[in-house]
């Protein structure tokens, strides 16, 4: 064998063995991530009520009443659609 494969086959190896610790000590991470209660930031929680806020004002919002449109009155003729 050439010096090129004594090489090359050891350093797979190592690289294989270093994904796999890698992808354990993910699932380890993840596991103990989902134990853990969820921090929020000051920032977080601030932005968070102040939409919870407006989203509620939106919700009691009632528009302003429009004045009902009267017909037209003696001296108006509608528009018959041709100027004079």
């Amino acid at each position: 064998m050439d010096l090129f494969w004594k090489i090359i086959i050891p350093a797979a190896v190592i690289v294989a063995i270093g994904w796999v610790g890698y992808w354990i000590w993910e699932i380890w991470q993840r596991k103990l991530e989902k134990q853990r209660p969820r921090q929020r930031s000051q920032r977080y929680q601030q932005a968070s009520s102040s939409v919870a806020d407006w989203a509620k004002k939106m919700a009691e919002f009632e528009p302003p009443k429009r004045p009902k449109k009267q017909g037209p009155s003696d001296t108006e003729k509608p528009d018959s659609g041709k100027e004079s």
